[in-house]
């Protein structure tokens, strides 16, 4: 059975990989682990014939409402894709309600089983548990991200919170835990291979982690306020998503376009209108903040960014208040100092003071260096004859000023040389260098036209998975880049599953005919969701449990960030990065300059981003009592970041009102993990340098087996240290940055 490690709730946003860029995995935060339930299910006959599912918590589903339902069919469609064109909104609830039914027969059945507990009648039967809900909320999980509706939404609502209690009902079984606890007692005299032994391992810690030792009052609490949690946590993502597909920046005086390039206005002109339109994903964003010489505009799409999901209806304050109390209490009720301790426990950064501490380490020559940035901007503005000082909308337009006259390089020059399918082809030459697998573009069921398809296979062809891709932002999709997981690899009893992996981004669509044109930042992304998607689809675990994209979440952006070195290496672009139109190669000089001017603007993008880590720990570290005296998250906010020497001019990556990664998504107490795995990126890739290849096939080997093929095999520091051979250093992270010169 799938242990979904999220905040005491099965949300859309923790089932998908928020991420990475900005989204996540398919394991994503707090644990909640999915065992029994004590609800019995009884089957009647009604008086019309109709057999009537029911369970005493009065979850039914009957004949009629399955009728031609999908979701019990086996599907034979290629790679058994879900059926996307078949299945129907009302589809889904019906079939939860049957998933969730065939989940508790399966674990009263372990639970009951009069054999004394082993390995098999008890770990792995859990393991190979609720497959059919799986196949369910797999699915909704992607369609829900991807291709929501008011209808869908709805339907969130209701699922979610119906998934908690169930987990809830199951993880507090005694009965099960007892046969649990049992085999987990013989261990040592199991003789178990190594898989067999970490998958024991890790449903018992899981099993104590999720509260099977708590009293009863103590459990029936924690299930309350799990249960609130689902709530919170899908409303929040709701309001966000409302409040962003809501905010539309209208041009209609082409006067007002100044600056704008013209791939851009082409890309956002309203279809037979003389008007152009700008929303709030952060790709369109930052390409108007840089480009546009309109400051009124730039101030006006900045504060619609920023004030999202901060008021009326829409207003995620008071929301992100009651989940970080809930949070605290839940923590304390479970032996913890705070969420963020119980959180770290099981990471690599062990402890939330030892997560700030390294975040200061980053801060401080990274503040320093932003001041600096902003002195630069300063000047550029009087130099231009005006006096009004630097504010937050100006960053990025100025600071791209000040690259072009520093470093002559305009980041618009590279965009032709970044067309979509050429950058992918690249991503997919890099892992046949790598790592020897092949991609091959196949025709299936997708959830929307745009989406397309691969079969991966391995160097000796054998099938590894299907690889899915959806890039282009629309109303109905959640904002960022993430990678999700439609279903897990697993390998027991001679019953090969390969996993469904997607990669997702929110590209602005261009004019119908013509080009994605990209910019580096977008390139590197989409490395980076694609690491994630290797992490996925490489994976040599037989066990769902810790199969695939798995670990602490401050390692398991390791393998996506790791990818992102490649994509800029000159060597790797000469394959890809090719002009459009000419089809001619990116000039070596432009490479330089882009090299030359890597670091430039780090400490703005190093301080916004540690910013939020900061304020993401404090949320998280306060006390049930310190959590119940906030009454105003924006007021609560200021005061955290004043605390640490944020400039004004500097907004922290998210406020707290659309900080989804962390009151939506898995990464609570833990969005510090990015910084944190790029020490084990950075690092990582210096071996590749140091050996002067960076295709060097005795690092790629060692990189795929204990990375990418490795799951959570072994704990994330013992995995690391097999690939590199030594513990990693920080000194490449401030080194890439252009922060090692600065105090530290």
């Amino acid at each position: 059975m799938k242990t979904f490690t999220i905040t005491t709730a099965v949300t859309a946003l923790a089932l998908v990989l928020a991420a990475c860029g900005d989204g996540g995995h398919r394991q994503a935060g707090d644990d909640v682990t999915a065992t029994k339930a004590e609800d019995e299910v009884t089957v009647t006959e009604a008086e019309d014939g109709i057999t009537v599912t029911e369970a005493e918590d009065g979850i039914t589903v009957t004949e009629a409402e399955l009728a031609d339902n999908p979701f019990l069919e086996v599907w034979d469609t290629p790679y058994g894709v879900p059926p996307f064109a078949d299945i129907e909104d009302d589809h889904y609830m019906p079939a939860i309600k049957a998933g969730i039914l065939e989940l508790r027969g399966e674990v009263d059945a372990i639970a009951d089983n009069e054999a004394p507990p082993d390995f098999d009648n008890t770990i792995v039967a859990l393991d190979k548990a609720g497959r059919q809900l799986n196949k369910v909320v797999g699915t909704f999980a992607n369609v829900t991200a991807t291709d929501a509706n008011n209808a869908l939404r709805a339907l969130e609502a209701e699922i979610y919170p119906m998934l908690t209690r169930e987990y809830n009902k199951i993880q507090f079984n005694e009965a099960l835990f007892d046969r649990v606890k049992t085999v987990y007692g013989q261990k040592d005299s199991l003789a178990l291979d190594e898989q067999d032994a970490r998958l024991l391992e890790l449903t018992y810690r899981d099993f104590i982690r999720a509260g099977a030792n708590l009293d009863p009052d103590t459990k029936a609490r924690v299930a309350e306020i799990d249960e609130r949690l689902s709530f919170l946590t899908t409303k929040y993502a709701q309001n966000l998503l409302a409040a962003t597909t809501g905010f539309k920046l209208k041009i209609t005086d082409p006067e007002d376009l100044g600056g704008l390039s013209e791939s851009f206005k082409s890309a956002i002109r309203v279809d037979g209108e003389d008007a152009w339109v700008v929303g709030l994903n952060r790709s369109p964003f930052e390409t108007f903040m840089t480009q546009s010489t309109n400051r009124e505009l730039r101030r006006k799409l900045f504060d619609g960014y920023r004030l999202r999901a901060s008021g009326g209806g829409n207003d995620n304050g008071p929301i992100a208040i009651e989940i970080a109390q809930l949070r605290a209490e839940r923590a304390q009720l479970m032996g913890y100092e705070s969420h963020a301790h119980y959180q770290l426990e099981v990471r690599m950064a062990k402890t939330p003071e030892a997560a700030e501490q390294f975040l200061l380490r980053v801060w401080r020559p990274g503040l320093e260096r932003a001041r600096q940035e902003l002195a630069d901007i300063q000047s550029l503005i009087r130099s231009d004859g005006d006096d009004f000082k630097a504010e937050g909308h100006d960053w990025w337009h100025y600071a791209e000023r000040v690259r072009q006259d520093r470093y002559a390089f305009d980041d618009a020059a590279l965009a032709p040389y970044f067309e979509l399918s050429a950058v992918l082809e690249g991503a997919f030459g890099m892992a046949n260098k790598l790592f020897g697998i092949t991609f091959q573009e196949v025709e299936t069921p997708v959830w929307n036209p745009v989406a397309t398809a691969f079969d991966v296979r391995d160097a000796d062809g054998e099938h590894l998975g299907l690889f899915m891709i959806d890039m282009y932002a629309r109303d109905s999709k959640r904002g960022g880049a993430w990678m999700n997981t439609i279903r897990d690899a697993s390998d027991i009893d001679g019953n090969r599953i390969r996993p469904l992996v997607t990669n997702n981004m929110n590209l602005t669509p261009p004019p119908e005919g013509e080009p994605t044109l990209m910019r580096f930042a977008e390139v590197e992304t989409l490395f980076h969701e694609f690491g994630h998607g290797l992490h996925g689809l490489m994976t040599r675990i037989r066990y769902e449990n810790f199969s695939g994209v798995d670990g602490p979440r401050d390692y398991t952006e390791f393998p996506a960030q790791i990818l992102e070195h490649w994509a800029g290496q000159e060597d790797v672009l000469t394959e890809y990065a090719r002009h459009y139109e000419t089809g001619e190669v990116i000039p070596g000089e432009l490479v330089e300059k882009m090299r030359t001017a890597s670091t430039f603007n780090q400490g703005f993008k190093t301080t916004e981003f540690i910013a939020a880590s900061l304020l993401d720990l404090a949320w998280h570290k306060l006390s049930p009592q310190e959590a119940a005296n906030i009454t105003d998250a924006r007021a609560f906010e200021k005061q955290v970041l004043e605390s640490y020497g944020l400039p004004p001019e500097i907004e922290p990556r998210y406020r707290s009102q659309y900080f989804s990664h962390i009151f939506a998504g898995g990464y609570s107490a833990g969005y510090y993990a990015y910084l944190w795995s790029e020490i084990l990126d950075a690092d990582g890739f210096t071996a590749f340098l140091e050996a002067g290849d960076i295709y060097d096939p005795e690092l790629a080997d060692r990189l795929k087996v204990w990375i990418y093929e490795s799951g959570g095999l072994r704990e994330a520091d013992e995995l690391y240290r097999n690939f590199r051979g030594k513990d990693p250093s920080i000194d490449p992270l401030l080194e890439i940055r252009g922060l090692q010169d600065l105090g530290g």
